[in-house]
């Protein structure tokens, strides 16, 4: 059920109940049920094990250790063949190194991406989780603000009649 059947929905059984409570007690009953979730826990059990994959290589891809790793393997990968010369397995211009980096990124970009598009999904689900939030503290702090004019008004009204 897309998101305007469901608004339609919330608003037709609105219009309906309101016939039998007064706005009051629908504000009431709105309230009543927990909004907010906990998406910053994961439910790893979902996941497969090439999504869990994905994950760990996007984290390591994209950590220092990685960085300093990688760069001292392709260092140490020039350096050796430099020292071995003529006997080298991959001389200058290190053509068997390109191929071995450009393997390395195309299998490591989708992973990354895949881990990405799973973030942006709990992004998603947070910033819908805080507009409901929202939208329920809205309705609490107009309800205060109306009951507090009502208090308000009544004080206004006993003290005219006080004096």
């Amino acid at each position: 059920m897309d998101t305007e059947k469901k608004l339609e929905l919330v608003r037709v059984l609105i219009d309906n109940v309101a016939d039998d409570f007064n706005e009051e007690d629908i504000l009431h009953m709105m309230l009543e049920k927990k909004i907010s979730a906990d998406i910053e826990k994961p439910d790893r059990g979902k996941y497969t094990f090439a999504q869990k994959a994905a994950d760990r290589i996007a984290h390591f891809a994209g950590s220092w250790v990685f960085i300093f790793s990688f760069t001292g393997l392709l260092l140490g990968w020039m350096l050796l063949n430099s020292l071995l010369a003529s006997r080298a397995f991959d001389a200058y211009p290190y053509i068997l190194l390109n191929l071995v980096l450009s393997c390395i990124a195309a299998i490591q970009a989708p992973l990354i991406m895949m881990s990405q598009n799973r973030q942006e999904e709990k992004d998603r689900m947070r910033a819908e989780n805080d507009y409901k939030v929202n939208l329920k503290s809205e309705f609490i702090v107009e309800d205060l603000h109306k009951k507090m004019d009502r208090i308000l008004e009544t004080l206004e009204t006993t003290r005219g009649q006080d004096l």
